[in-house]
């Protein structure tokens, strides 16, 4: 079926999963996970053991894996984090999809999860076509204008190029940066990941695998988020036991 959304908004049934009654319950189901996951056991069984315990939904197991990991792992983030200040006068690596996709659910009214390391992620996921939304053109300006204010010498953009329509997010990105004259620069790779977690330069970005292995990440996901959606809907799994 194809994929005709003009938002990246919340999933039906998130109203009712992640009401305030059911969040002390998953924010327990969280605390059990990061438990194990310190201790060494494999995180899928466990989430499976968590989830199965307390009775998850799907979309809530979902949400408590996307936010937690493991004390030695949030350590390791959290001392790799910089200081949005930081960036200034320095070039900054952004891992495109990954942080579009979180302002744009911001702005849709979808959920956002906090990860333990303070990171912002949508709970939305890449299957191979990304689809502008009403968002798209937003988001972009969202982030330009939190960019703008910190001042980095440069933005390189990174994009999926296996993703379908690719291409026509990178004219979109560039049209928006050169209309206000942001210095921006796309590449279309053909996986970033392995690029940003080997870089030197800052990486903006809330995907695990490149948190866990990059030199220096900046929270811009959540620098933006703050400055331009107050009204988000923010959830944070890890207040307890954290």
């Amino acid at each position: 079926m194809p994929d005709r959304r003009i938002h990246r908004g919340p999933h039906p049934e998130d109203g009712g999963l992640f009401a305030g009654e059911r969040l002390p319950v998953i924010r327990e189901a969280a605390a059990d996970l990061v438990w194990l996951l310190s201790r060494g056991y494999p995180p899928k069984s466990s989430l499976k053991l968590v989830g199965d315990r307390f009775e998850l939904a799907a979309r809530q197991r979902a949400a408590v894996a996307r936010s937690v990991c493991s004390d030695q792992v949030r350590d390791r983030r959290r001392a790799a984090c910089v200081d949005p200040e930081e960036v200034k006068g320095r070039e900054i690596w952004i891992d495109g999809y990954n942080l579009l996709t979180t302002v744009e659910a911001a702005l849709a009214g979808a959920v956002v999860l906090v990860g333990r390391e303070g990171a912002m992620r949508d709970m939305a996921s890449m299957h191979g076509s990304f689809r502008k939304v009403t968002e798209t053109r937003p988001a972009l300006e969202c982030i330009g204008r939190t960019l703008a204010g910190l001042r980095p010498a440069g933005c390189r953009w990174f994009l999926d190029q296996p993703v379908s329509n690719s291409g026509r997010l990178k004219q979109m990105i560039l049209g928006v940066a050169g209309q206000q004259g942001w210095p921006w620069s796309v590449d279309l790779v053909a996986d970033p990941d392995p690029i940003l977690a080997a870089s030197s330069e800052i990486v903006a970005t809330a995907d695990s695998a490149v948190l866990d292995r990059c030199q220096a990440w900046v929270n811009l996901a959540r620098r933006v988020v703050e400055a331009c959606v107050p009204s988000a809907w923010i959830i944070d799994l890890t207040r307890q036991g954290d």
